[in-house]
């Protein structure tokens, strides 16, 4: 079984046999719009309803938050005020140097869960 709900990949298709093939040397953006990571994590602060006799039934969890999809809004995890956000644009990102100047080559990148999971692989060459 797989979760994957989109990808992108350069070269041989996959045992799933689930994305998008490209041809090497795609830009960024393409393999961002391509791979389904073309959307951002979000944060809310996490509320809930309880019964009470006052006037606010709804009330605040203090040091939570949720993240969301920004595309579907779509929840994907209540977590600590502390944690720190990666976004799936970042990902990417962080091979465009990497396959402009030093020869490496996108395989594979893609979105899990429904958001909740990303990735992207390189060929070092």
């Amino acid at each position: 079984m797989h979760h994957v709900e989109t990808m992108a990949y350069a070269g041989q298709v996959p045992w799933h046999g689930i994305g998008s093939q490209l041809v090497p040397g795609q830009s960024i953006e393409v393999w961002r719009e391509r791979a389904g990571m073309n959307w951002s994590l979000e944060e809310a602060e996490v509320r809930f309803a309880a019964e009470a006799e006052d006037q606010y039934p709804v009330r605040a969890f203090p040091g939570q938050k949720v993240l969301y999809r920004s595309d579907t809004k779509r929840p994907l995890a209540v977590v600590s005020k502390r944690y720190q956000v990666v976004q799936p644009r970042e990902i990417l990102e962080f091979y465009r140097d990497l396959t402009r100047y030093s020869g490496f080559e996108l395989e594979t990148a893609g979105v899990l869960r429904g958001g909740r999971k990303f990735w992207a692989l390189a060929r070092t060459g």
